[in-house]
């Protein structure tokens, strides 16, 4: 429907919509088009990404905290009754550096281990940008800023797709499907799957793979039906079964029916044949949280671990968490949500070391925003730009790229509170990723239209 919205906007031309949205549609459909025509991929490799997409909004101020006296001081009287106390930061030992001295939040031992033993990268102030922007920039409004800022949805959203100025249509992850799926030869599922509890996402969101959701317990079985839907079950669950199909499949003259019974008749086969893939997989010893989190990424171990019996040579998984919203009791609730964050990182790196894969597999960080260096009285509020992380055995770990803000109210980088105006934009970060992933530097352009408008094209965090 939103695609058909852009279409409509286009022909309507200076209608109610505006030029703004006029603009957006031509760039729509210039996009599809370019897709149609990117170049063709070849690869004999694996690769997957997996996106962690911390909803609420990371406080980044509190996950990764200059140590040295002086940055140390600054941050400490810019959070006030926030601020954690130095001793009990977990120092971290960058290869490269600013001259300054950084340790992790004390939930995140695992995550600093991975980091010093160079499996792990952080990428520091990264956020939506329509434009390099300074805080003149954005004082005296001389630079277009993305819309709606420091809100959960549209910042959401933003990260996202990655084209922060225009409606949201498709996902650059679901961009990047778009072009390399021809590498999943023969197929029989997407190459898009979704744990996110909620179902669909907008990053995988693309022109023509759907994406496929499944809870973090594995695929949804009919129930009532036995073991019907996977060839087994007595005569009367066949029978059942055989009714339902039949009704799935008889066409209907309204449209909404046919597409409901179309989409689950595909539904109850992909689940069959993953349920399937599933079960011939090689079993997993690497002990997961029992979490949320937890559970998503093991599915997700155990569907790469499955990867052969489904002809897949690329893969997307999107995964979620919550509880980073900490505009109340924030030193308890930070805590624990990067203590989940954490154990089951971790628990997930070493499965894929386990599978044979770890340089073949990069999960990474997003989230909303950031959030203000200033307290509340309780928490921190809405922000901008903030810090992820970066985990593989292709990662060129142990390395902060980017650049830390100065943590100073109305500093140098700051939008107000301490916002921080992101430093590295969220396209550059995301391009690094496709082009590890195998899309070409032509493609890029597809993938990223405003991607012209930064100066890195690969921020170079990968061997």
């Amino acid at each position: 429907m939103t695609k058909e919205l852009s279409r409509r906007q286009f022909l309507l031309g200076c209608s109610a919509v505006g030029v703004t949205a006029l603009a957006s549609s031509i760039t729509d459909l210039q996009m599809i088009g370019a897709l149609s025509v990117a170049e063709a991929q070849t690869a004999s490799d694996y690769k997957a990404l997996v996106c962690i997409f911390m909803y609420g909004g990371n406080d980044g101020s509190n996950t990764i905290i200059p140590t040295s006296n002086s940055e140390y001081t600054q941050y400490a009287a810019g959070r006030t009754n926030l601020a954690l106390s130095n001793g009990s930061l977990l120092g971290i030992n960058p290869l490269s550096s600013d001259g300054r001295s950084y340790g992790l939040h004390p939930s995140l031992p695992k995550l600093r281990q991975l980091f010093n033993s160079g499996k792990a990268a952080a990428l520091c102030n990264v956020g939506p940008l329509l434009a390099p922007t300074t805080r003149s920039d954005y004082v005296n409004q001389t630079v277009a800023l993305p819309p709606q800022l420091f809100s959960h949805h549209d910042q959401s959203i933003h990260w996202q797709t990655s084209i922060p100025d225009q409606a949201p249509t498709t996902g650059w992850g679901g961009r990047v499907a778009d072009i390399v799926n021809s590498l999943n030869v023969n197929a029989p599922v997407s190459m898009s799957i979704s744990l996110h509890p909620w179902g669909s996402n907008t990053f995988q969101v693309g022109r023509s793979i759907p994406i496929h959701s499944i809870p973090g317990q594995g695929p949804v079985s009919l129930s009532g039906y036995g073991d019907a839907p996977r060839g087994g079950g007595n005569a009367e669950e066949k029978a059942r079964f055989t009714a339902l199909r039949d009704t799935l499949r008889r066409t209907r003259t309204n449209l909404f029916e046919n597409a409901y019974g179309k989409l689950l008749d595909e539904s109850i086969d992909k689940s069959r044949i993953l349920g399937s893939a599933l079960d011939n997989a090689p079993a997993l010893t690497t002990v997961f949280p029992d979490t949320n989190l937890g559970r998503q990424l093991k599915m997700v171990a155990r569907l790469i671990g499955a990867r052969g019996s489904l002809s897949l040579k690329r893969q997307t998984f999107f995964c979620s968490s919550e509880g980073y919203d900490t505009h109340d009791t924030q030193l308890t609730q930070h805590a624990d949500a990067l203590a989940d964050l954490d154990n089951s990182l971790d628990a997930f790196y070493r499965a894929t070391v386990e599978l044979g894969v770890a340089n073949q597999v990069t999960a990474f960080t997003a989230s909303d925003f950031g959030r203000t260096l200033s307290s509340n009285g309780k928490g921190s509020d809405h922000g901008w730009g903030g810090h992820h992380f970066v985990v593989g055995g292709s990662v060129k770990g142990q390395r902060l790229y980017g650049n830390y803000p100065e943590l100073v109210i109305d500093g140098p980088n700051d939008s107000g509170q301490g916002r921080w105006i992101p430093t590295t934009s969220v396209e550059e970060y995301s391009a690094t990723l496709a082009s590890w992933f195998g899309v070409s530097n032509t493609d890029l352009d597809l993938i990223f239209p405003n991607l012209r408008r930064f100066s890195n094209r690969n921020l170079g965090f990968f061997v």
